[in-house]
């Protein structure tokens, strides 16, 4: 990837800098449905000199500025509204007899129009949607009687299993929150100011209140009053005017911010350091010498409201501090590589975090600035020009010894000013007082990445008692057990357990057998042994190599025509290419000649030098975009070791080989007809100005072993998904094009949205899918959304006899922690050798296709067996991860957009 541009700011005026499966397809028409009206759219060190010989010493001082298979092929006439219902009727019965019910559906409806989901509760949008019409009572939706209450949600029934988590239940003694408006008069402009004024009336007010500047929260009830303060700046008179303008329930949502604020105020009390929005324990860090590491163990906690009413979530968590400084480490690169030295810094340091010491806070380095230095100067709040040099000594009593480094540069995120104009301020930070955090470069060193994870990999006991410490710690501390008691909050004393339920195990289906998988273990014994669903062989094919690999490659042909023949492929003898060196021009070139020289290539398969990323990248543009075809790129490391090791690498290679020329492994029983799988997935890229990249990957058969791919490129850190009505509405004409038929059933799951984006993809994501529907005449789908969390503070606990352990596969919780407003479920589809078992959180956003909570389930742990990159399950359904791996690839990699040559082939594995 080319490295991102220096940043070279331009000159404003100064800114002061922060701190900071049922089997066939019902068979439709096989003509293609005709297109509807169209739709709008001073001490010595090498620096000085290094930074003067870089010309960074003659300028003038300038203030700173401060981030398949076909379907039947029997033709019938295209279904009427009638004829379509009965149908759906008939699909639906079916699928409930493929599928045991434990879950009541709790709605349902068709929907035409946005922005509300069918059958739930209006949100609160801009725009209000009429009430969907009540649905009649069907064998499938419950009576009256037999319906839940609003606001429960049915427990699914199964076989069920204990479960504990990392959620403390919280009680609320007090009553009520009252919650008051207070005004001064005459004004008073300073909100310390107004603090202070306000503190000293704590005769009437007392000495538990959270204050904003103008709401003010008590736990207490008091009558309007108007009580006298005196101004310390002028001694001037001030009347506080206080009212009472709501009574809140003690676990209302407008509660929870001033909670978070009492919590935080609790972890200070135990001596904690609040970094970023976590608290950590630096005296209690691990130090890895060696390595430089510092290794801080911490919490992440916040209270959140669910429908089991209010909990604090508490995760225990670890923050990796380097021991050398930003300087440090551009004085190694400089020593490395001097001639690309910016080059390699920029690319290096862009898009890492950092943290300053003197305040504990981290920072995103977007940019380094070459043209300052901390001789610089820039204005304070007071109008007072400083160089950074006066500011950290009298500030923070820092004396920075480099005077000639570059400053390291921060965009925040955009801000808005009292005025209503929005500002793009920028953190100036010098790079000998901020230290890299995290593992970023530290994955090359698989030694230092062992033992950085072995020192904070923790099993779910000892997270367990983690946890159970932290609570006896605010218990055994009086001020805080007294800071929560104010506001009449008290912990449990252990964590929340309830009741889940096991979503019975996956039968995997081969071409001539069936099983079903050993607890928590893959099937890469069967799947090396026996013949997959189908299998392309491999006649036409290239293979290159340097020539100082030549043995691995002759160990690389042997080891594929003995592995090859269990699993059902046929693999020729390939027109070899012998490379005189490995520079990117030499296997360009010779990829060029021979793809041009040969008719028909099915496969290119190229052996790099390991930590050649350059190289891989050249080989993945030219062969996914430039000269479509199948490519494999295997790193030489790879190959290296036992015979075992480089027996199981052939294997992987082989299957692999087989999906991208198009054939398909295993899979799982589909019991809906007439489906469609769509999974969405966006990649963000860390370089300054790169445009985000939406991974589009849809189902192509009635058994979701075929796919099709396509890429859309957005702007840059743009997360709603714009063009999802094009990729939609290409995915299904190509399903026609197979199956003769139109999917009657759409499920969607979108990855990678967070709750406060949850409502944008309500109003603005699934409108662009349903106008894709308006593509064919007469065409009205059924469309379920899910939306896919799996960056989750949650984790399950089983305990088993007196230890806690990581829940069996298929564990489901769907109520008591799930969202009171939201239909939604954790799922633990995969198996955590190490560690704690963190589950998927799914939320059905939308739901026109009678999916009760249990059909969905069941659906989406299916799914979560068909990533055929791993024999076993993955955390997320197949189509999302395909999605995900598709977009890395772009977005990292091509930076183009993918030949359509390639779209039903899984390149991107």
């Amino acid at each position: 990837m080319d490295p991102p541009r220096p940043f070279r700011s331009p000159r404003p005026g100064p800114t002061v800098p922060m701190a900071r499966g049922l089997r066939g397809l019902a068979a439709v028409s096989p003509r293609l449905p005709s297109p509807g009206p169209a739709q709008p759219r001073a001490v010595s060190s090498p620096f000085p000199a290094l930074f003067r010989g870089l010309g960074l010493d003659e300028r003038p001082l300038e203030r700173p500025l401060g981030r398949g298979g076909a379907g039947d092929a029997k033709a019938v006439a295209v279904p009427g509204p009638v004829q379509r219902q009965k149908e759906e009727e008939k699909d639906k019965g079916a699928a409930l007899a493929a599928l045991p019910t434990r879950g009541q559906i709790l709605w349902k409806g068709r929907g035409d129009a946005l922005p509300t989901p069918p059958g739930r509760a209006t949100p609160a949008v801009s725009t209000p949607c009429p009430p969907c019409p009540t649905p009649v009572p069907s064998p499938e939706t419950p009576p009256a009687a037999a319906r839940p209450a609003p606001g429960t949600k049915v427990v699914a029934k199964g076989v069920t299993v204990p479960v504990g988590l990392n959620f403390v239940k919280i009680h609320c003694q007090n009553e009520a929150v009252y919650q008051y408006h207070v005004t001064f008069s005459p004004e008073v402009e300073c909100k310390a100011a107004r603090f202070a004024m306000l503190k000293e009336q704590h005769a009437v007010t007392g000495d538990v209140m959270a204050f904003d500047g103008s709401i003010l929260f008590l736990p207490i009830q008091i009558p309007k009053v108007t009580l006298k303060a005196q101004r310390s700046s002028d001694r001037e008179e001030i009347l506080i005017n206080i009212q009472m303008t709501k009574i809140l329930e003690p676990s209302s949502d407008l509660c929870i911010p001033f909670y978070n604020v009492v919590f935080r105020r609790v972890m200070k009390i135990l001596n904690m350091s609040l970094v970023g929005r976590h608290f950590f324990e630096p005296a209690q860090a691990t130090t890895l010498q060696k390595y430089s590491l510092h290794i801080w163990p911490g919490y992440a906690v916040s209270i959140r409201r669910k429908d089991g009413g209010l909990f604090l979530m508490v995760d225990a968590i670890h923050k990796i501090i380097r021991s050398e400084s930003v300087l440090s480490v551009m004085q190694t690169i400089h020593s490395q590589s001097q001639r690309t030295f910016q080059d390699e810094c920029t690319k290096q340091l862009v898009g890492s975090v950092v943290m300053t010491r003197y305040n504990n806070r981290t920072y995103r380095v977007d940019d380094i600035d070459w043209d300052k230095t901390p001789k610089d100067t820039f204005t304070l709040a007071s109008g007072q020009e400083i160089t950074f040099v006066e500011y950290y000594s009298k500030t923070h009593g820092i004396t920075i010894r480099e005077l000639d480094q570059p400053l390291l540069v921060h965009k925040p995120k955009e801000k808005q000013t009292p005025e209503g104009r929005r500002q793009l301020q920028m953190v100036l930070l010098v790079p000998e007082l901020t230290f890299l955090t995290g593992l970023s470069d530290l994955r090359k060193n698989s030694r230092m990445l062992k033992e950085v994870m072995w020192e904070m990999i923790q099993s779910p006991q000892q997270h367990y008692q983690r946890l159970t410490g932290l609570l006896r710690r605010i218990r055994d501390t009086p001020d805080a057990s007294q800071e929560l008691q104010r506001w009449g909050l008290v912990l449990d004393t252990d964590i929340y357990r309830t009741q889940g339920h096991v979503l019975p195990v996956e039968r995997i289906n081969l071409r001539h057998r069936s099983f079903l998988p050993a607890e928590e273990l893959g099937w890469h014994r069967e799947v090396t042994k026996e013949v997959p669903i189908a299998v392309i062989s491999i006649n036409s094919w290239l293979l290159i190599y340097p020539k100082r690999l030549q043995h691995l490659a002759k160990d690389l042909l042997a080891s594929m025509r003995s592995s090859c023949g269990p699993m059902g492929m046929q693999v020729g003898q390939p027109a070899v290419q012998e490379l005189r060196d490995d520079r990117i021009e030499t296997y360009v070139r010779a990829i060029q000649s021979s793809l041009g020289s040969q008719d028909k290539v099915q496969l290119l398969l190229c052996i790099i030098p390991g930590g050649r990323d350059d190289v891989y990248g050249a080989i993945k543009k030219l062969c996914c975009v430039q000269s479509p075809v199948p490519s494999q790129v295997i790193n030489a490391q790879s190959l290296m070791g036992h015979p075992g090791k480089i027996r199981s690498v052939v294997q992987k290679v082989l299957l692999q080989l087989n999906c991208k020329l198009g054939g398909q492994l295993w899979g799982v029983d589909i019991p809906l007809k007439q489906l469609m799988v769509v999974g969405m997935d966006i990649h963000h890229s860390r370089s300054q100005g790169m445009r985000s990249v939406i991974g589009f990957v849809a189902s192509m058969n009635h058994i979701l072993t075929k796919w099709y791919s396509r890429v859309v490129f957005q702007m840059p850190h743009q997360e709603i998904a714009d063009s999802l009505r094009l990729c939609l509405s290409q995915a299904l004409k190509r399903f026609y094009e197979l199956n003769h038929s139109l999917p009657m059933k759409i499920v969607v799951y979108r990855d990678g949205v967070s709750d406060p984006q949850l409502d944008t993809v309500l109003k603005y994501e699934v409108p662009q899918l349903q106008k894709s529907f308006h593509t064919f005449q007469n065409y009205q789908p059924s469309l379920v959304v899910v939306v896919v969390q799996k960056q989750l503070s949650t984790n399950f606990y089983c305990l088993t006899g007196e230890e806690f352990v990581s829940p069996p596969l298929g564990t489901v919780i769907d109520h008591g922690i799930t969202s009171s407003g939201r239909e939604d479920f954790f799922l633990l589809a995969h198996h955590s050798r190490q560690g704690c078992s963190v589950p998927t959180r799914y939320i059905c956003m939308w739901n026109t296709a009678n999916l009760s909570s249990e059909h969905l389930q069941r659906l989406t742990f299916k799914l979560c067996h068909l990533y055929w990159n791993w024999p076993g399950t993955v955390r997320v359904p197949a189509p999302c991860k395909y999605a995900h791996k598709l977009a890395f690839l772009v977005g990292q990699v091509l930076h183009h957009e993918p030949s359509a040559h390639l779209c039903e082939q899984l390149f991107f594995l």
